[in-house]
């Protein structure tokens, strides 16, 4: 087995590249060796920024052999292609959300990983972020008795107003219950487990918008995808889940809470990585703070964890098992919402465990002899 920090491979030098990039220069257990994008410009400008010795298109990056583990960036609609020419190069797959753009490629996807020895995970890692972690650590300390329902809304404008080129967010595979959702039902899943069947309502209000920003501004794109998604969860565990992700609210809001039998917890934003964190007893008129412990590092915890899961040295926990399940929700919600009626989700799902309370990102805990 290979030791010392795992070699990785930026593909797709987008926005949200950014954070990745960040996160991960900081972890001594990972080595950032290549960037590659389809505008050989923009990989240039990302790996000089962070000191990436290799920059480039995608087989660039896979033909650099230190390389074991590329991390897929690229719009949903390439997440599969960019995958299977990864895993077919020998290299290990961690990707953003959704994992693929059907289940049935994500099964495809996973059990080829799987006949070649390879690991494949997926974002959002921000359930392994101190919140979510210490909302997790609350429930199984009873602190609401037993979880009977949770209760969550994301609703915005969208994301036109900010993001420079927003298109693909409202393309198969994108809008807000499969670009924003993500982080919702996987801490669910997390907290709850897996889910068994799905009742949804869906709708579009533009069918088209413009860009708000940047460069593009004032362009208008089409829209392809329900932009307001409404609902029910049944988990099989008994606890149920009503939920509900819009583009068409003028009132921005966040909201996620868990009901139990002695109480209910106030769970912090599944999109990022801190708190707080509130609990309000049964009986109680007031809210109070639980304390939050853990990483706020970002994006790329999950990919951390992925690259020591390959050294052995423990779980892999934003698996690509997890987000084919949240994938296979996702797509029982648009079936249900298309045709009137509950939809069973196929597949089940074991949580991930839970982080360890000494979990450090920054410290190296990888053989050191082999670091460069």
């Amino acid at each position: 087995m290979s030791t010392g920090p795992v070699g990785v491979a930026i593909v797709g030098a987008g926005v949200i590249s950014k954070q990745y990039l960040s996160a991960l220069s900081s972890f001594p257990d990972v080595r950032l060796l290549a960037v590659a994008d389809l505008d050989p410009s923009r990989a240039l400008a990302a790996a000089r920024a962070y000191d990436v010795p290799v920059s480039g298109d995608l087989a660039t990056a896979l033909a650099v052999p230190e390389v074991e583990l590329v991390v897929n960036l690229t719009v949903p609609a390439a997440h599969g292609q960019v995958a299977t020419a990864a895993l077919r190069a020998g290299k290990h797959v961690y990707g953003e959300k959704p994992i693929t753009l059907t289940p049935n490629e994500a099964e495809k996807l996973l059990t080829e990983a799987s006949e070649r020895g390879l690991l494949v995970g997926n974002a959002p890692d921000t359930f392994l972020g101190a919140g979510l972690q210490s909302a997790l650590r609350a429930v199984q300390a009873g602190h609401i008795g037993t979880p009977v329902a949770a209760s969550t809304v994301m609703q915005s404008l969208g994301p036109e107003s900010w993001h420079p080129d927003p298109a693909f967010l409202y393309q198969q595979g994108a809008g807000p219950l499969f670009d924003i959702g993500p982080y919702y039902l996987t801490a669910l899943v997390a907290l709850f487990g897996g889910v068994t069947r799905v009742a949804a309502t869906a709708t579009r209000a533009r069918l088209e918008r413009a860009v708000g920003s940047g460069p593009k501004a004032g362009q208008t794109f089409p829209v392809t995808v329900p932009t307001h998604v409404c609902a029910l969860l049944e988990f099989a565990s008994g606890a149920t889940a009503n939920t509900t992700f819009s583009f068409d609210s003028s009132l921005p809001r966040i909201q996620f809470e868990i009901t139990g039998t002695e109480g209910t917890l106030a769970v912090p934003d599944p999109n990022t990585f801190g708190g707080p964190l509130r609990v309000r007893p049964n009986g109680s008129a007031d809210w109070r703070e639980l304390p939050v412990t853990g990483r706020t590092d970002g994006r790329g915890l999950g990919v951390l964890d992925m690259a020591r899961a390959i050294r052995g040295t423990g779980p892999h926990r934003a698996s690509g098992t997890l987000a084919l399940h949240v994938l296979q929700t996702m797509t029982a919600v648009d079936d249900s919402a298309a045709r009137g009626e509950f939809a069973p989700v196929a597949g089940r799902i074991v949580p991930p465990a839970p982080l360890p309370a000494d979990w450090d990102p920054t410290a190296a805990t990888l053989p050191r002899s082999a670091r460069t």
